[in-house]
């Protein structure tokens, strides 16, 4: 029950990643924020939260959306009167070779993964810096750090938010605040489960490990980063991929 007492909002968090580190927080004492557009999913997850014996909010708000996220943050302070974990997980994909891909598919990109990111720490810090408290984990990814055919959008927008997650950490260390990232790997998640076999395996014999990463396996990383143990360690980025990049 390491987060007794702690109020963590987690974006994208009706699925996937975000799912299983918000239902990881509540095991371990947590207050649970659900941030995501898919409502239904959310509710469940919700659900599944109270069920632990946590209290649960749900928000369904667009993160590129700058008054929605104010919203958002607002509604939870007036809730719990405090947020003291932020996790910006919501991501999209729109994948493309760079000569075939849409001025659109750029923008929704960057609008969700970067300015989404953006929004929601500027908007929540402000109160984290008020209690002079706070951990702010950002989900990057490997193709952030490494590149990966038909993502120029995406990898951009990864190697943005580590941009971002430094340069934050640097100015709100002295509140207190410890901001990180996490990169992912490649994450046994529907997205992966979509891909034809073949390409799955090709993926397993490039990890040393030999396996895909669970959405577990990242909330466990997340969960670090936010405990008393991680409390001198600000403007990383912690690798979660089974050692595909070193």
């Amino acid at each position: 029950m390491e987060l007794k007492g702690k109020v963590a909002l987690i974006t994208g968090s009706a699925q996937g990643i975000g799912k299983a580190i918000a239902i990881l927080f509540a095991k371990r004492g947590a207050d649970i924020v659900i941030s995501d557009m898919n409502s239904e999913n959310a509710q469940k997850v919700s659900k599944e939260i109270e069920n632990i014996g946590r209290k649960c909010l749900v928000s369904i708000t667009d993160v590129a959306d700058f008054k929605a996220v104010e919203v958002m943050i607002k509604k939870t302070i007036d809730e719990f009167g405090r947020i003291d974990i932020l996790v910006n997980n919501a991501g999209i994909v729109k994948d493309g070779l760079l000569l075939r891909m849409k001025e659109e598919s750029w923008d929704q990109v960057l609008n969700v993964n970067l300015k989404g990111t953006f929004n929601c720490t500027k908007a929540a810090i402000r109160y984290m810096a008020k209690q002079k408290s706070g951990k702010v984990i950002n989900i990057a990814s490997i193709a952030g750090e490494m590149g990966n055919i038909g993502q120029a959008n995406y990898s951009a927008s990864k190697a943005g938010v580590i941009g971002f997650t430094k340069t934050v950490a640097r100015e709100f260390a002295s509140r207190s605040i410890n901001v990180n990232a996490v990169a992912p790997g490649f994450i046994d998640t529907e997205m992966t489960r979509a891909l034809p076999e073949s390409i799955t395996e090709s993926l397993k014999s490039q990890i040393p490990i030999k396996r895909l990463g669970t959405p577990e396996d990242v909330a466990e990383a997340v969960f670090f980063l936010v405990s008393a143990a991680s409390s001198y360690i600000t403007g990383q980025v912690l690798n979660v991929n089974g050692g595909l990049y070193m």
